[in-house]
């Protein structure tokens, strides 16, 4: 009889990361997990020659930055706080750096800047999306 021991989801997420990372469909990765899977992704990470940062995110989680040497360097230089206490700049390179579309950046970024809560209440500063 044969036994298979399930490999938890948040695992599962880190190694198709690490995949991209290989293939270079990313050159930096930001992961989130539990404090729980935290030696097992350093160990995953350590094995395979991955550089990478760790940051507290909360009491129960921490945030993983890993990939090219020199995209982490800059984290080192700006991400010394937590996300949510980034400025807005700060949160527009983060999310370049880590390729998310860089549109929706912008939109986070004007919304972020203007003091935007909701759907486009800049008081005329956003531009009409028609």
């Amino acid at each position: 009889m044969r036994t298979t021991t399930a490999i938890p989801t948040a695992l599962q997420v880190l190694m198709n990361h690490i995949y991209e990372l290989h293939k270079g469909v990313r050159h930096m990765v930001l992961f989130t997990c539990n404090n729980k899977y935290g030696e097992q992704v350093v160990s995953r990470l350590e094995s395979q020659g991955i550089p990478y940062i760790l940051q507290p995110a909360g009491r129960q989680n921490v945030n993983v930055y890993f990939g090219r040497r020199e995209c982490l360097e800059a984290i080192r230089l700006f991400v010394t706080r937590p996300l949510h206490q980034l400025t807005p700049e700060e949160d527009f390179i983060l999310g370049a750096m880590l390729g998310y579309d860089i549109c929706a950046q912008c939109e986070r970024y004007c919304k972020r800047k203007n003091g935007c809560k909701g759907e486009c209440e800049c008081d005329g500063h956003c531009i009409n999306k028609n």
